[in-house]
């Protein structure tokens, strides 16, 4: 297959399973590094149950940041079949997860569009992305994802080809936000569970508020006051050294107000918010293969 499933387009070959030289190094079928409950999304996505995450390694951003580096950037994972992978996502059903969380899919939609057509399970599908989505790919996934969520990283070009290698982020991320909006409305159950619907994820950097603040502003003027938004305050150094120096330190809960002061300047009242524990490596996962 000669991929262009990113917004990078690299035209690399990827063969079923033998690693690319793509940016994203990964063969066609997909390498997991873990599939459990996870506890730590927003509310209506964990719910009490949790959610069913499947973690896919690779990835065709390069965030310096990137708490999940292990996997992203590293060689932990384990290829899997589309017979495992509907087995995996059946195993989490059977578990009492409250959807299907796909961890990361971007490299691998033309794989997902071909298992979730022979295998679409009965609690919705979550496609938890980095934004870096292309849209030609995104329209393979229609009708066969029920929820997105895509973080909306950066308004900045420079910001970030500084921080991701991706100076099309921005453009891209807008692009795509805008096809899942199309493509989903927002449904909750009795129980608030999301079933249905697009929630935008954002985290909220050391010394970038202004960049913050004008996602925000996108946002309300090309989607809608009504947008479900997750703020986060989680990042942290993850004890590296970084040559962006601002990246060397959390951020302060000052910097984390003034975004939250300009989401209710704007008028969006759905809104999901961080404490400052969460910026702690406790709370990344274990890429050890379980349920793999």
């Amino acid at each position: 297959m000669i991929c262009t499933a990113c917004p990078r387009r690299c035209g690399t070959e990827r063969t079923e399973n033998t690693a690319s030289a793509g940016v994203c190094r990964m063969p066609c079928n997909p390498v997991l590094a873990r599939a459990e409950l996870h506890f730590w999304e927003e509310p209506p996505i964990s719910g009490k149950n949790g959610s069913g995450a499947i973690f896919f390694s690779g990835c065709s951003l390069r965030c310096v940041f990137c708490q999940n580096f292990e996997i992203s950037r590293g060689t932990v994972g384990k290829p899997v079949s589309k017979a495992r992978f509907i087995e995996i996502m059946q195993e989490l059903e059977a578990k009492g997860a409250h959807n299907i969380n796909l961890v990361n899919p971007t490299h691998f939609t033309t794989f997902l569009a071909d298992v979730l057509r022979e295998y679409k399970p009965k609690i919705p599908v979550v496609y938890n992305s980095g934004g870096y989505d292309s849209v030609e790919s995104l329209r393979m996934l229609r009708g066969l994802v029920d929820i997105y969520l895509p973080d909306f990283k950066y308004f900045d070009a420079e910001l970030a080809k500084s921080y991701s290698g991706a100076a099309d982020y921005p453009e891209a991320v807008k692009e795509a936000i805008l096809e899942m909006r199309a493509q989903v409305s927002d449904v909750f159950d009795a129980n608030g569970m999301m079933q249905s619907g697009l929630l935008v994820r954002h985290l909220v950097l050391p010394k970038q508020t202004e960049d913050s603040k004008n996602i925000l502003r996108w946002i309300r003027q090309n989607l809608s006051e009504d947008t479900y938004i997750s703020l986060m305050s989680q990042y942290t150094p993850c004890g590296r050294t970084y040559p962006q120096k601002e990246l060397n330190r959390r951020l302060t809960t000052a910097e984390y107000q003034k975004v939250i002061d300009e989401f209710w300047r704007l008028g969006f009242h759905n809104g999901f918010m961080q404490e400052r524990t969460a910026a702690d490596a406790c709370y990344i996962p274990n890429f050890d293969l379980s349920g793999v």
